[in-house]
């Protein structure tokens, strides 16, 4: 399966100095659905090695409904891209808000921590063709990005 939907509450103990959700926990959760959907379609542990573009448009409220939808859009020989959006849902309303976008990779591993093949993805809709090539342009982003830090690495 390339998707993997998370739900739960947004409780107190998330909240930030400004009575929201704080970012950190907002990071967390997107680590746990990317995670999911990369090791559900690797069949096997898989390490955070790149987040990136992560955007916050709303702020989520505590006791909102927190949906965290992950989804592959990109597979190299040992990488996978998950596309993660967060939305929140005001229980007593119904009123739905895209939160936070990201795309974060992650690399399948062996029981020895040596990166392991994963089987490649092949978008089937116009959309998944899309997501697909904002992957890879984000990844020919990246490149330049680790260029211009090498002097400071």
């Amino acid at each position: 399966m390339h998707t993997t939907t998370l739900r739960f509450l947004a409780e107190p103990t998330d909240v930030n100095f400004g009575g929201k959700v704080h970012g950190g926990m907002v990071m967390k959760w997107i680590d746990q659905a990317g995670y999911t959907c990369a090791a559900n379609w690797s069949g096997h542990y898989c390490v955070t090695v790149y987040v990136g573009g992560i955007r916050f448009f709303q702020p989520i409220r505590i006791g909102h409904i927190v949906e965290a939808q992950a989804r592959l859009i990109h597979t190299g020989r040992t990488s996978m891209h998950i596309a993660v959006d967060i939305s929140a849902q005001d229980p007593r309303t119904n009123e739905r808000l895209k939160t936070t976008h990201c795309i974060i990779v992650f690399v399948a591993m062996d029981e020895a921590g040596i990166p392991v093949p994963v089987k490649e993805w092949t978008p089937a809709t116009d959309e998944e063709r899309a997501l697909q090539q904002y992957a890879i342009r984000l990844m020919d982003l990246r490149k330049d990005i680790d260029e211009a830090m090498k002097p400071f690495m």
